[in-house]
């Protein structure tokens, strides 16, 4: 079953839903993970999340609100040599981490939902009594990495193997947009019966129509006026050198004074426990300062989620590099914020996105993306027209009250 959200049946007292997650950090797909799980909670579900590894102090505050339990953080998170082995040692924690679930931890539940590693799946299905598992597919992980060695191809065959199989074990499978939904049936080609539905993300606005919005003083030199904002992950896929490379060539573009009130924050989220966070950070450190950019750009790690409403609510425009990304949670939280969005033209952006109405879609390049920051400048009105049509496209394709009402169908069907 891919989904089916009719509402032909008497779906009877809400189920009970426990979340299955890898790392409870401040990724996009902990940020879908929360908000999916609020959402039920405010359908009458009872909710709980397990997690191999949780840091309240790295993780969005909503966690704070919801029962996280935490079961075999002591699994090594690799094999050492530079990170080597991370996706066999994740399988691994999470297949030990629905092992306890299921044998140590007396939680009684109606419905699993997992994301990101599918492994723990047939654990699942080994309950006494049978459990029914939704499996919320942010893009095929076999996909997200490189195979540049005979070792390596030989190390990812079994993986590749085992995550296309035990994908196909779940219950029911959605996936964050259109575009991953056409990479999983390319991809997985045995499953191609399967017709996963479309679940797009939303915002728990909330959070953003709550806060009181702080000065930067501390983050922007004073007389900048014009202040770009990158947010994503310190990782190389997320292209962070593209926003560093469009900032070197809209220089050019630019009298001096209005140079000198440019400024960017590249926000990222950093975990020091991660290599590539860490290496990538100190890459970006140097390029910065190899370009001269020291002056006109703010570096922000594991940044507070104030402080991200904070920077959406003063910043021009976000830039937002990654090619190919899977859907994308920050295009959706600027447009919001009536902040408009510069994207690569391909991956999820092409779905959240309107090109010349709530922001700009550009080929992934310097120059592009150079030209679409250049417009904020010299026609200061685009910001507050793109961003009021940000704002309504949000609220009417990405509201929270229609993704928890299509998440809540699944989840009583499934339990039905």
């Amino acid at each position: 079953m891919a989904g089916d959200s009719g509402h032909d049946w008497d779906p009877g007292p809400s189920p009970s839903v426990l979340f299955l997650h890898p790392d409870l950090g401040v990724g996009g797909a902990e940020r879908l993970v929360l908000d999916a799980a609020l959402a039920l909670r405010t359908r009458g579900c009872d909710v709980q999340i397990w997690t191999t590894h949780y840091d309240p102090g790295h993780c969005f505050a909503e966690s704070r609100e919801l029962p996280v339990h935490c079961a075999g953080d002591w699994l090594p998170r690799s094999l050492g040599w530079g990170g080597r082995g991370t996706a066999l040692c994740a399988y691994l924690r999470m297949v030990y981490l629905a092992l306890y679930v299921l044998l140590l931890s007396g939680v009684e539940f109606d419905v699993v939902v997992c994301d990101q590693v599918s492994a723990c799946i047939p654990v699942l299905r080994l309950a006494r009594r049978r459990k029914k598992i939704l499996f919320y597919c942010h893009f095929p992980d076999l996909l997200l990495t490189k195979r540049e060695s005979f070792l390596k191809r030989l190390y990812r065959t079994p993986i590749d193997w085992i995550e296309e199989y035990t994908t196909g074990m779940a219950d029911c499978i959605v996936v964050n947009s259109r575009f991953t939904a056409n990479v999983f049936k390319n991809t997985f080609k045995t499953l191609s019966g399967i017709d996963p539905d479309v679940l797009y993300p939303s915002l728990n606005v909330t959070s953003f129509d709550s806060a009181v919005p702080e000065k930067l003083d501390e983050l922007v030199p004073e007389g900048k006026k014009f202040l770009f904002l990158s947010i994503n992950r310190y990782e190389r896929k997320k292209n962070l050198a593209l926003a560093l490379e469009a900032l070197v060539e809209l220089r050019g573009r630019l009298t001096a004074q209005d140079w000198g009130r440019v400024h960017l924050i590249l926000a990222g989220g950093y975990d020091a426990r991660v290599l590539e966070n860490v290496e990538h950070y100190q890459e970006l450190k140097n390029m910065a300062q190899r370009l001269d950019l020291d002056q006109h750009l703010t570096f922000l790690r594991s940044f507070s989620d104030k402080q991200k409403i904070s920077l959406l609510h003063s910043c021009t425009c976000v830039l937002y590099t990654p090619s190919n990304e899977h859907f994308g949670i920050v295009p959706l939280e600027a447009m919001y914020m009536k902040c408009p969005v510069i994207a690569t033209n391909s991956g999820g952006p092409l779905e959240s996105i309107l090109h010349n109405i709530t922001g700009f879609l550009c080929e992934p390049d310097p120059v592009n993306f150079s030209k679409a920051m250049e417009k904020f400048i010299y026609n200061p009105s685009l910001k507050t027209t793109m961003g009021l049509a940000g704002r309504a496209r949000v609220q009417e394709k990405f509201s929270s009250e229609a993704f928890a009402e299509q998440l809540y169908q699944y989840v009583t069907k499934l339990s039905g």
